[in-house]
């Protein structure tokens, strides 16, 4: 094992058997000022985590003797929580899903885009960090319960404002992969609360689905770089696979306890499903797509409208409701909840747009 002695904030450990790729990738991050460690097979790596705290992993899925997916269950018997990222010269989309199921914080091809693989490892360190500062706040505010009662009620306030924050910074580990930004699931959120809002949705539902409709596109992680970062249109064949994102992040949340976890769930899944009948991955139609769906659906299609992309211009406030309300060909007003939509248009022509310029990426 190497080490490159830099002081730094961020230390890591790269797992990998071929020495180029060690060489090529502890280079660019010890440059970077990172702390990096290597290690060239799984076993030396185990034994270095369990001596030394490091806040990420970056290792190879492909090694003898022990793959990147055992090496992530070993580390999370004595670490849950440490990010491991994994990398792999192939895709193949039942791995990737496996391994975000075991609690990989991410799935990056060879070659890697450099910039993506920085991009990447900052998030899941960021995330991580979240999740310790989480468990300190916690132990010193069951501390403090204990000894200034009084102090309880704003205490779980608190409280439940980092599991927030917290569910907030695992969705933009999964917005990073595609070419949308935290601002946008922030957008989407919003957007969602004021519509169940005007909907006459109970509390809970318009708290719950704040949250949950920020998690929409989470099963895109579980998607390949080459099919979700492409610039062209997709083939159909690539258009197949990108609808599994909503079965992925499904399947992700499927077996949580959580409310929010449960409604992010269905979301996930139908936030695609058009009225009409016309949408994916279950084709359901009216009444059959659940509440939160319908409502996730325009919201999305509004902040894609509004949005710069690569083969378009972001439109206006006025612009996206046009093409919501009229149709462009593309988008249709039967693919939307004739009720959802009503109050959608009826919404003050202010209320989106200011919630857009609040979060603009």
């Amino acid at each position: 094992m190497t080490l490159v002695n830099i002081e730094n904030q961020i230390s890591m450990i790269i797992v990998d058997d071929d020495p180029a790729v060690l060489k090529a990738t502890s280079l660019i991050f010890g440059e970077s000022g990172y702390l990096v460690a290597t290690c060239d097979n799984a076993r030396e790596a185990l034994a270095e985590l369990q001596k030394k705290q490091f806040d990420v992993v970056l290792s190879d899925i492909n090694m003898p003797e022990m793959t990147g997916i055992e090496l992530l269950e070993k580390i999370h018997i004595f670490n849950k929580e440490i990010p491991v990222i994994l990398m792999t010269g192939y895709a193949e989309l039942n791995m990737a899903v496996e391994a975000i199921k075991k609690g990989a914080a991410d799935f990056i091809l060879k070659p890697y885009d450099t910039a993506y693989l920085t991009h990447s490892i900052k998030k899941a360190v960021d995330y991580y960090r979240l999740m310790q500062m989480e468990k300190n706040y916690k132990f010193r505010l069951e501390k403090d319960i204990k000894e200034r009662t009084q102090e309880l009620a704003e205490a779980l306030i608190m409280v439940k404002s980092m599991n927030t924050e917290v569910v907030h910074r695992l969705t933009v580990l999964s917005e990073y992969r595609d070419i949308d930004t935290g601002a946008h699931i922030k957008r989407i959120g919003a957007y969602s609360g004021k519509l169940a809002e005007t909907l006459s949705m109970s509390k809970d539902f318009i708290e719950t689905i704040t949250l949950a409709s920020s998690m929409h596109d989470i099963g895109k992680i579980g998607i390949s770089d080459n099919i979700l970062l492409k610039p062209g249109p997709l083939t159909p064949e690539e258009f197949n696979i990108m609808k599994m994102h909503t079965t992925i992040g499904k399947q992700m949340m499927a077996d949580s306890m959580h409310p929010h976890l449960q409604m992010a769930a269905t979301v996930a899944l139908n936030h695609h499903e058009r009225w009409d009948g016309t949408g994916y991955p279950q084709g359901l139609k009216g009444e059959g797509i659940p509440i939160e769906g319908r409502i996730t659906i325009i919201v999305d299609q509004y902040d894609a409208l509004r949005s710069k992309r690569p083969y378009k211009k972001p439109l206006s406030h006025n612009e996206t409701c046009k093409i919501i309300t009229e149709g462009d060909g593309r988008t249709k007003p039967k693919h939307f909840d004739p009720e959802v939509l009503k109050t959608f248009i009826e919404l003050p022509a202010s209320t989106f747009d200011e919630i857009f310029e609040k979060y603009k990426d």
